[in-house]
């Protein structure tokens, strides 16, 4: 048995410091490009040579194909698009996806960074006013184009799937239409990293927070039948699930590199009543979360440019923090790497114990695994704290005098090279719940 601290738990991961760090100024061109196009509103006119949200799809996927070029072709770029129609969309519009899919070693296993091209202004309706959306969310998709360039120089197990969402600000139409196509696609979705506003660190009123992202989670499962939420709440994993996992590696991935940031892990899928295109993901049982800034600018999102009552109002590159931006996303592509170079994660992992001073926990064989990492923690703790390893031909272990009543057990793949999966959450059989 071997005790484990946070920090060298985080420590499996590569540390994005010993890599190539994502360039500040790049990110600011990309951002500032974004803005030129003076509206990326889904309704503006998707075929105008230099204004509106077609223009600034084509940019994009012409910047994605002259990344895939200079590695040889291993990015694919392409674009999935279908009709929509709801309240904001009230006349049906055609929502596209511009993807840069990187193929791995195992093509049906997907992680997925992305961000939203669309950009709005105080009326949503609006679709011709200038709507810079520097922030909200040039900035995202800046930091996808920036990770596909860092890691289109590795080759990885995972295919990563680098995505600018349209559609957003209109119903989350992007991202339904991603997640839709994921599961239409047959993928395996080890991890999404939604990136939605991730560029600022001066906040409404005034305070400046530029160590730490926030990266939003959820607990309770929005794909989970009422009977799977009881049987969770019976074994204890309301913060187990495969999105609160992702998030705690991603925690974990921060804590390696000193050049970092901080994560501030909200045990919520998104802001207080509020969403983003991660969630159709959620919908559909996929891992995903949603990072964003430290302290928002309300005052900055979703705003006409006015100035009123001395009052500065919009979305302009200005507001913006582009060595703030760049640890975004060197934590984005740190977290990448690691999940893209690990192992599937094991599931499910079944427990018993009841009655009996150890623990017996068996798993699932995984493709790829040089050993498995079985964790547990006291029932008090959200953290792991200890571990064995076990040899990849072995696919259960006893853990003596461990009482399941007293503590939580999870394990995770690890691949040859020490690239480790999510830790999958241990629970009963399904026939005993």
């Amino acid at each position: 048995m071997r005790i484990l601290a946070l920090l060298s738990l985080a420590l499996l991961a590569t540390p994005a410091a010993a890599q190539d760090r994502p360039d500040p100024q790049r990110l600011k061109a990309a951002v500032e490009k974004l803005v030129s196009f003076g509206t990326r509103h889904t309704l503006s006119d998707p075929d105008h040579p230099m204004r509106g949200i077609g223009a600034a799809r084509r940019w994009f996927g012409a910047e994605l194909t002259k990344i895939g070029a200079a590695c040889g072709g291993c990015i694919e770029t392409s674009e999935i698009a279908r009709e929509f129609k709801g309240p904001r969309a009230p006349n049906g519009v055609r929502i596209v996806d511009v993807l840069g899919i990187q193929r791995g070693s195992e093509p049906g296993r997907v992680v997925i960074v992305m961000g939203h091209i669309d950009s709005r202004v105080t009326d949503v309706m609006n679709a011709t006013a200038d709507a810079p959306g520097a922030n909200d969310d040039a900035s995202g998709v800046a930091l996808v184009l920036e990770s596909a360039r860092l890691l289109s120089k590795q080759k990885f197990k995972a295919t990563i799937v680098y995505a600018a969402l349209s559609g957003e600000e209109q119903g989350l139409y992007g991202g339904q239409l991603l997640a839709e196509t994921a599961k239409e696609r047959g993928w395996t979705v080890s991890a999404v990293l939604n990136n939605d506003i991730v560029g600022n660190t001066i906040g409404q009123d005034g305070r400046r927070v530029a160590d730490r992202v926030r990266v939003f989670s959820e607990g309770a499962r929005d794909s989970e039948s009422v009977a799977e939420g009881k049987a969770r709440r019976a074994d204890g994993g309301e913060d187990d699930g495969p999105s609160r996992a992702l998030a705690k590696a991603i925690r974990g991935v921060a804590a390696a590199d000193p050049q970092g940031l901080k994560v501030l892990m909200v045990r919520r899928p998104d802001r207080f009543g509020r969403g983003g295109d991660h969630s159709p993901f959620l919908t559909l049982g996929y891992p995903a979360v949603r990072f964003s800034v430290g302290v928002e600018n309300y005052d900055a999102q979703h705003q006409d440019l006015r100035t009123d009552g001395g009052k500065v109002y919009g979305d302009t590159v200005d507001r913006m923090d582009f060595p703030y931006l760049a640890k975004v996303t060197a934590l984005n592509v740190a977290t990448l790497r690691r999940l893209a170079s690990a192992p599937a994660a094991p599931e499910p992992v079944i427990l018993s114990g009841a009655l009996a001073t150890d623990t017996t926990v068996k798993w699932p064989a995984v493709a790829g695994a040089a050993k498995y990492r079985v964790y547990w923690r006291a029932a008090d703790s959200d953290a792991w704290t200890n571990h064995v390893d076990v040899a990849g031909d072995k696919t259960e272990t006893v853990l003596g005098g461990i009482i399941v009543d007293d503590s939580f057990v999870g394990v995770a793949a690890v691949a040859a090279d020490g690239a480790e999966s999510l830790v999958s959450f241990g629970a009963r059989p399904v026939r005993e719940r």
